[in-house]
C-alpha cells in the first residue's frame, strides 16, 4: 500500500493543504512522486493534453487503463486517483462498477466521478466495495455542453445551491473528497466550511483545503493555459529551443562530435574484416 491513502487525505483537511497533479505517463509520474505531491492523478484531461481533442468526452476506458497502469508503475508513496470517463458510470450502475474496477486493477487507489448528488447512490455502491472515491463538482467539464461552455460556476443562487447539494451528496455516500473547479472563491470557501470532507480546488481560490493543476498548464508545456493557472515553468520553450539547437548542430555538422561515436582504433584492421564481409558478400551472390 502508498504512503498516501484516503484516509490519509481526509485527515489532511484543515491540518495541512493537499498538492494533487495530473500525470499520464511514467516518467511524469515518477518525478510528481519524488516531488512530494499528494495526489498522482490520471485525468480525463489526456484527451486535450496528450491526444489533441477538443474536449474529454471521447476518452474511452481502454485509454484510461492504459494510462492509470503507466502511471501506477511509476508511484511508490502518492495516492493514484483515476477518472471515469464519460459514458463509462452513467448509464448502467453494473458496468459502472466493472469500469471501477478495471481502474483499481490497474494500478489506481481510487477514481474520480464527476457530478454529486445525481451519482450519490453510485458513489455509496463503490464505496461499500472498497473502492475510495473523490467526486468533482462545480465546472464539470463532461457536461460543458449541458452548461453552455467552460465558465465560471457559482454565480447565481440556483449554482450555489446544486454545488453545496452535490458536496454534502458526496460526503453522505461516503466520498473521502470532493473537487471544486472554475468555482468562484466565496463559494467554494463556504462549501469547505460546510463539509467534512477535504476540498481540492482547481481555478476556486484559496479557501479549499488543496489545489490540482493539469501537468502540461503548471509546465508551461503549452502557450495557450486556462486564465486561473500559473506556470512554474516554461518546459515548452526549453524542449523547443533544444530541439531547434540539435536540428541547427545536425545540419552544420556539429552533431555528432567526437565524444558521441566510436572507431576501430586499427585502421588496417577494419580494412581488413570490411574487406573480407564484402569478398562474402560477393560470393554469396
Amino acid at each position: 500500500m502508498r504512503e498516501v491513502t484516503p484516509r490519509r487525505i481526509i485527515e489532511m483537511k484543515g491540518r495541512e493543504k493537499i498538492t494533487m497533479v495530473t500525470a499520464y505517463d511514467y516518467p511524469s509520474a515518477l518525478l510528481a512522486d519524488r516531488a512530494g505531491i499528494d495526489i498522482i492523478f490520471v485525468g480525463d484531461s489526456l484527451g486535450m493534453v496528450v491526444y489533441g481533442e477538443e474536449n474529454t468526452l471521447n476518452v474511452s476506458m481502454d485509454q484510461m487503463v492504459f494510462h492509470t497502469r503507466a502511471v501506477s508503475r511509476a508511484v511508490k508513496r502518492a495516492l493514484v486517483l483515476a477518472d471515469m470517463p464519460f459514458g463509462s458510470y452513467e448509464i448502467d450502475t453494473g458496468e459502472a462498477l466493472r469500469n471501477a474496477l478495471r481502474l483499481i486493477r490497474a494500478g489506481a487507489d481510487a477514481v474520480k466521478i464527476e457530478g454529486g448528488a445525481d451519482h450519490e447512490k453510485l458513489v455509496r455502491k463503490l464505496v461499500r466495495m472498497g473502492i475510495p472515491v473523490m467526486g468533482h463538482t462545480g465546472l464539470t467539464p463532461q457536461r460543458y455542453l449541458r452548461l453552455g461552455g467552460y465558465r465560471l460556476m457559482g454565480e447565481t443562487e440556483e449554482e450555489i445551491e446544486e454545488i453545496l447539494r452535490d458536496a454534502k451528496s458526496l460526503e453522505r455516500a461516503g466520498a473521502f473528497a470532493v473537487v471544486l473547479e472554475f468555482t468562484l472563491a466565496d463559494v467554494a470557501r463556504l462549501v469547505t466550511e460546510e463539509v467534512s470532507i477535504p476540498t481540492i480546488g482547481i481555478g476556486s481560490g484559496p479557501w479549499v483545503d488543496g489545489q490540482v493543476l493539469v501537468w502540461h498548464d503548471l509546465l508551461g508545456i503549452y502557450e495557450e493555459v486556462p486564465p486561473f493557472v500559473k506556470k512554474y515553468a516554461d518546459i515548452g520553450g526549453m524542449i523547443r529551443l533544444a530541439l531547434e539547437n540539435y536540428r541547427e548542430e545536425v545540419k552544420n555538422g556539429a552533431f555528432p562530435g567526437k565524444e558521441h561515436y566510436w572507431e576501430f582504433l586499427d585502421k588496417e584492421d577494419f580494412e581488413r574484416k570490411a574487406r573480407k564481409a564484402l569478398e562474402k558478400l560477393d560470393e554469396a551472390d
